[in-house]
């Protein structure tokens, strides 16, 4: 797959991503672009270790968009995790 084929992929699996765990997040709409496309990457590598497979191969494979979308959901949840811990230390001093 062709780099531009794979930051579109990471982008729209950012905002389906986003659209499944709607919430306030910190930061807007680059956040969640970096998101999906840093969890595109992170689904490819969770499905080649787990399941050995290569997921990352057509853009058009269900596998693909399965492994991204899910990788920008891990990614999305620690993100809230860690941004959301700094936001609430923060207001409590």
């Amino acid at each position: 797959m062709g780099i531009i084929a794979f930051l579109i992929l990471g982008l729209i699996a950012g905002a389906i991503a986003k659209a499944l765990l709607p919430g306030d997040d910190p930061g807007g709409i680059i956040i969640t672009m970096l998101i999906g496309v840093v969890g595109a990457v992170l689904g490819g590598f969770l499905a080649g270790v787990l399941f050995n497979a290569e997921p990352m191969d057509e853009f058009f494979d269900i596998s693909t968009w399965l492994s991204a979308i899910v990788g920008a959901i891990i990614l999305l949840l620690i993100y809230r995790a860690v941004a959301g811990n700094r936001g609430r230390s923060r207001n409590t001093v």
